[in-house]
Formats: structure tokens, C-alpha cells, sequence
């Protein structure tokens, strides 16, 4: 996968994706080609349990344009043992590997007990402080408890000697408000808005993306879920990030060549590549 000349002049990152679903079976050659049609030169394929991690680094290795995280989602939290931590900082080390994530806390599935949940987001979260790798955090109405265990982190880590400095981490497909982002920024966060931005009905995310400063902001896919108009309920594909960056800079009242350069630099600072 390669972004043309012509492309590269408004390359694109698509910061959060999920390539190793079942809905690419067959078909991934085909949506990293499209995706290289529309500028997007790196995807970060997004691990949500162990398995899905080792898939990720798996085709980060096949494939150079592609970047991998290593996590386990809130919803696989009760199965997070001593033995899958272990296994994560093995992956966490690849050097495909750019980030701990997605991890975090879902309050609105609630498919695992929610002090499973914390307990499995903590350890993470110290995982990443121990291989110097940021953060990629789920939060769905878990708004208060993710921003204290955030606190409490960030504090930690930058106060400490080791090597993992700001930006900490990404708070995917944010549905938080303003006065949340703001302190995200303040705790070295940046935060990431996905196909619903695009949405007819979206005008409270659209109002909140407007004030936003672009220079604290990704862009992201989540395919094979949320794809922006006017695709919405059928597959996504990195491809689709385009369709995002072109509704922010509608949004920001900026081209979509600037939305490009600033969010792929952003993206190039917290993943580090």
C-alpha cells in the first residue's frame, strides 16, 4: 500500500481501524489499494483482545504502511489474567507496534463487570508506562472514572524517569464535551472524531469540532463500524478517512490539505513514526 505523488500532497492517516475483522476476509488487498487511491499513507489496525493484537502485528509486519496496537478492550476485560498481560508486553516490543490500545472503559455494554474493567485499564495503563508507548483509550460513558484514572496516570508517568513523554495517548472517537477535552490537552492527550462528525444529526460534534484546535486532533475510520456519510451502515474501510478530514475542514472553514498535514503530524508525534 502507497499513496501516489498526487495523493501525497494531502496524505492522510487513518489513526483507528480494525483490519483483522472478519468483515476483511479476503478483501484486504483491495481496501489498502483503495485506500492508497485516496492519499491515506499509514493505518493503525487496532488490537481488541490478544488475539487480535498478535493478528495486528501480524499484518503491520506484511504490509509497510500499517501500524499496529496491542490491547484488550473493556468488553474482553474479565479475561485479562497475569498470562495476557505477559503476552502483551511481549507484542508491546515489536517495533511495529505503536501504541497500548484499545483499552479503557464501556459503562454502556457493560460486557464485563466494570471493576474488571478498571482493573484490566489499569494494568494496561502501566504497561504502557513500562515500554515507553502511549495510550489508545475506549471511553463510553465512563467519562468520570476514565479522566481520574487518566489523572492519576499521566501524573505518574511524566513525574517519573521514564521514557514515555506527551503526547500520552489518543482518546479514540471522542464523545466527551469540551471542558473534558480541554483537560485532555492539559494532561498531554490528543483526541480523535470518526465518521459520526459527518452525520446530519451530529451538530452537538460538529459545534464541539469547530472549537477544537486542529493541532490537538486525529481522524479516524473505527471500520469496520461508524462509516461517515454517505456510506453509513454499510462497511468502512480506511479509504473512508478522507470523507472525515474533508467534513472537519468543511467544519474549520479550512482546506482539506491543511486538515491532512496538521492531524498526520499530530499522528506522527503520538505514535512516533
Amino acid at each position: 500500500m502507497a499513496a501516489s505523488a498526487t495523493d501525497m500532497e494531502t496524505s492522510l492517516v487513518d489513526t483507528h481501524a480494525h483490519l483483522d475483522f472478519a468483515q476483511f476476509d479476503g478483501d484486504l488487498d483491495g481496501v489498502l489499494n483503495r485506500a492508497a487511491d485516496e492519499g491515506v499513507a499509514f493505518v493503525v489496525t487496532v488490537g481488541f483482545d490478544l488475539e487480535s493484537s498478535r493478528h495486528a502485528v501480524a499484518l503491520a509486519d506484511e504490509h509497510a504502511n500499517l501500524k499496529a496496537c496491542v490491547g484488550v478492550h473493556p468488553h474482553e476485560a474479565s479475561r485479562v489474567a497475569p498470562s495476557v498481560v505477559e503476552n502483551l508486553r511481549e507484542l508491546a516490543r515489536h517495533e511495529q507496534v505503536v501504541a497500548i490500545g484499545e483499552i479503557g472503559l464501556d459503562y454502556y455494554r457493560d460486557r464485563s463487570p466494570r471493576a474488571a474493567q478498571r482493573r484490566a485499564f489499569r494494568q494496561q495503563l502501566e504497561l504502557a508506562a513500562e515500554v515507553g508507548k502511549p495510550v489508545v483509550i475506549h471511553d463510553r460513558d465512563a467519562h468520570g472514572d476514565v479522566m481520574q484514572m487518566i489523572r492519576e496516570w499521566s501524573e505518574t508517568v511524566t513525574s517519573s524517569n521514564g521514557g514515555l513523554r506527551p503526547p500520552l495517548g489518543v482518546v479514540h472517537c471522542f464523545s466527551g464535551d469540551q471542558a473534558m477535552a480541554s483537560e485532555l490537552f492539559q494532561l498531554g492527550f490528543l483526541i480523535s472524531v470518526a465518521g459520526p462528525v459527518t452525520y446530519a444529526n451530529a451538530r452537538q460534534l460538529q459545534e464541539l469540532v469547530g472549537r477544537l484546535p486542529l493541532e490537538r486532533l486525529l481522524i479516524e475510520t473505527d471500520c469496520p463500524f461508524l462509516s461517515p456519510h454517505p456510506f453509513r451502515g454499510k462497511r468502512n474501510e480506511p479509504g473512508n478517512v478522507r470523507l472525515v478530514g474533508s467534513k472537519v475542514a468543511e467544519i474549520k472553514n479550512v482546506s482539506l490539505e491543511e486538515v491532512a498535514r496538521v492531524t498526520t503530524e499530530n499522528a506522527r508525534q503520538v505514535f512516533r513514526f
